[in-house]
């Protein structure tokens, strides 16, 4: 092979941070995949290719089966992921980088409660919840949409599935945000440190609150896991990074659509208008949102043996970086691509990924949405930016604004 590197292709820098799309079109462009010498990766940017990657049998999340210990090791060392006790034994092993047998157990012991007929059951309480969350902002008439609103929802809703007291939300979203940004290409040994001593704090929050669970079941996530492991469908440790994954996963990436939603109904103002006067666009609207901005734009596949794929062979062992946010904006499958529509019908997109690992939380997720939004147009005639220099976060990983300033007017 050939290797096509793109030295343009900086993810870490303010202008991918502020708009990712052009660098990702020109990764579109080129013929084949692109090799990013920096995460050690083939990166994948057209939709075709992504799904291909992501929905193909011999593509696994985790190097378990086609690498050595000793192989893994020193990856981990060359990455910086190494020497990271608590990280290491529940963030980087989970049901979302695990595969097969695994995998499907895990995910049984948990999956029953994020069906769509389940996850209908708490639309009351989110509703609930939601109402008096813009009671308290009622009497402002700016906000950051971000921090005052948005923040707010995702996991306290998730905390009250997994069986975590409201009170301690707060904290969960500041751990889940400490152990996550370690996931992105900037390894530095500060933020190693972070998400280290983040994790070891949230693993012992979580002992605490599995005992108390164990000594007085209720109707929640927790105890059904609880359950699970005293049959020996999952271990503690399984349990302990099940339950972090959930947690983390019910935070930030659903905050972070919340954000970059609302941002793009307020560039387009007229679709935000089409979306008042016709209310049951909403579940489009909303798969719009995550299609227009995905929040998790960046995922990675190993190949268990030599595949051809994209047009050409990769030896066992190839990484690969699959782009959900530039699949997503791929001309040749979403017509007019760049264009935010609140109607777009099919909208066949690949923020929730594809095949095994498809998203578990993506019924709650789109839920919150459609409730908070539907919410805030009901109650507010006019919502516009009071700050239009919206910052959006940096790295390949993530994709939301740090902050959204807001002005609006009550109905």
């Amino acid at each position: 092979m050939s290797p096509s590197t793109d030295l343009s292709f900086q993810p870490l820098t303010d202008a991918f941070a502020q708009d990712p799309h052009p660098f990702y079109e020109a990764l579109r462009a080129k013929e084949g995949l692109t090799w990013f010498k920096e995460f050690d990766v083939w990166l994948a940017a057209r939709f075709d290719d992504v799904s291909e990657i992501v929905q193909h049998d011999k593509m696994v999340r985790s190097l378990d089966h086609i690498a050595t210990a000793d192989e893994i090791a020193e990856q981990k060392r060359t990455q910086n992921w190494h020497d990271m006790p608590h990280h290491s034994r529940f963030v980087q092993f989970s049901l979302l980088d695990s595969d097969g047998a695994v995998h499907d157990r895990l995910r049984k012991q948990v999956f029953k409660l994020f069906t769509p007929v389940m996850v209908g059951k708490l639309r009351d309480g989110i509703q609930a919840y939601v109402d008096r969350l813009f009671d308290e902002l009622s009497d402002r008439d700016e906000i950051d949409f971000v921090e005052d609103l948005a923040a707010h929802v995702p996991g306290h809703i998730i905390g009250r599935v997994l069986g975590v007291p409201d009170e301690d939300c707060p904290q969960l979203r500041v751990w889940s945000e400490n152990i996550v940004q370690f996931f992105d290409i900037d390894r530095s040994d500060e933020r190693k440190e972070l998400a280290e001593t983040n994790t070891t704090e949230f693993y012992h929050y979580l002992l605490e609150l599995k005992a108390a669970r164990a000594a007085d079941p209720k109707d929640d996530l927790l105890s059904v896991m609880i359950e699970a492991e005293r049959v020996g469908q999952m271990s503690h440790d399984e349990f302990i990074s099940t339950a972090m994954l959930i947690l983390m996963a019910g935070h930030g990436s659903t905050i972070d659509v919340l954000g970059s939603g609302m941002h793009a109904l307020l560039k387009f103002p007229d679709e935000m208008q089409r979306l008042r006067d016709d209310p049951a666009l909403m579940k489009t609207a909303v798969q719009e949102m995550f299609r227009y901005e995905s929040p998790l734009p960046f995922f990675h596949r190993y190949c268990t043996e030599d595949v051809e794929i994209c047009g050409q062979t990769y030896p066992s062992g190839t990484k690969f970086g699959v782009l959900y946010g530039a699949a997503n904006r791929d001309p040749k499958q979403f017509p007019d691509a760049d264009r935010f529509d609140v109607g777009r019908t099919p909208n066949w997109h690949i923020a929730f990924g594809r095949g095994a690992h498809f998203c578990l939380g993506n019924h709650l997720a789109r839920l919150d949405m459609d409730i908070i939004f539907s919410t805030l147009l009901k109650r507010y005639k006019s919502v516009e930016l009071s700050n239009p220099d919206v910052r959006y976060k940096r790295g390949l990983s993530v994709r939301g604004p740090e902050a959204l300033k807001i002005r609006w007017s009550a109905a």
